[in-house]
């Protein structure tokens, strides 16, 4: 089979290996979608701060299985699946307590370990994430961020329905993110400074979408939400511009959600959130419960997909597919590498 390595930043090497044999308690998948990450984009440019090279990309998946180490009880040979690309310690004190997206020795397929950007992956069986029949390969490979956005909004702690929602960044992560709230039952704002992305948005169904290179974001703010403006707020980019635009634009006793991968050390005004009661918390991936609401949410026809899959590669033109989205800027969403 062939494996895609990307052996520094901006190099990817394509090497013929043999197809792995699965042992008890893994599964053979054949892949079939590899949707391209903002953090792949991130290690790519070699800005990723947790990624050694060289690397074997690949943890937005869809797959269908092809063989068992085992049999199975809840799998068979054909099902439409995804998976969960953690691989965790299961002895720490998160791990032993339930938190295992949290590990103390996490490591991510696509990043510290292996991933799937090969023609057949080997993924322990526990990992495996069943999708429901007619869902297509893209949908698929769209449920690993749509737990991240799910995840984030359970980090928040607080219920959505009747809220308002604060969303930076109309990325793929920002865009499943308000995608995800507004299914919950939450007013949405959704900020860029890119026209594209923030029509995306509205393709999808954000209801409220603002540049705030051309309009003032508090104004834009008061617009959506009334003077009560944002009850929780989502940074999704991970720069400095919008978590300070995050905390400035908080009301008093607003909770940010830090969503997005900061490639640099941000400076953050702790004065701001002291005096307001500002909430700061963290987010990392997902857990078991993440991924079936991001299933259950596409099951119910609630999210809106199609819209933010703009441009597809064949696995053979996958450095192609980093080149264009470099070119591209921010006229990409979410590309998808075809193996299938």
């Amino acid at each position: 089979m062939q494996q895609a390595i990307m052996t520094k930043p901006g190099v990817i090497q394509f090497h013929q290996i043999d197809i792995p044999e699965p042992q008890p308690g893994e599964v053979l998948l054949k892949i079939r979608k590899i949707g391209v990450c903002g953090s792949d984009i991130h290690v790519y440019h070699g800005l990723h701060p947790y990624t050694p090279f060289p690397v074997v990309q690949g943890h937005e998946v869809s797959a269908e299985i092809e063989a068992f180490g085992a049999s199975s009880v809840d799998f068979k040979r054909g099902d439409l699946v995804t998976f969960m690309p953690q691989k965790t310690c299961g002895k720490c004190l998160s791990c032993r307590e339930g938190n295992y997206h949290i590990c103390e020795n996490l490591k991510v397929m696509g990043f510290q370990t292996e991933g799937a950007a090969q023609e057949y992956f080997i993924v322990p069986e526990e990992n495996i994430i069943s999708l429901p029949a007619g869902f297509s390969d893209e949908t698929g490979a769209m449920i690993e961020p749509i737990a991240v956005a799910v995840h984030a909004i359970r980090r928040s702690g607080h219920t959505l329905k009747n809220r308002n929602v604060l969303v930076f960044g109309a990325g793929p992560i920002g865009n499943l993110t308000a995608q995800v709230a507004k299914a919950y039952g939450a007013q949405v704002l959704i900020s860029d400074i890119s026209d594209f992305r923030l029509q995306k948005a509205k393709d999808c169904g954000i209801p409220f979408i603002t540049n705030p290179n051309t309009k003032p974001l508090g104004a834009e703010l008061e617009r959506a939400f009334g003077t009560r403006k944002a009850d929780l707020i989502f940074e999704c980019v991970g720069l400095q511009a919008t978590i300070t635009e995050a905390i400035n634009n908080a009301r008093k006793g607003t909770c940010i959600v830090i969503v997005g991968v900061f490639g640099q050390k941000p400076v953050v005004d702790l004065g701001l959130v002291q005096d307001r009661e500002l909430s700061l918390i963290g987010t990392l991936m997902y857990k078991k419960e993440d991924y079936l609401d991001a299933v259950a949410l596409c099951e119910k026809g609630q999210l809106n997909l199609a819209p933010m899959i703009t441009h597809h590669f064949p696995f053979k033109d996958y450095l192609k597919a980093y080149h264009f989205i470099d070119n591209a800027k921010d006229k990409a969403l979410k590309v998808m590498i075809d193996l299938s």
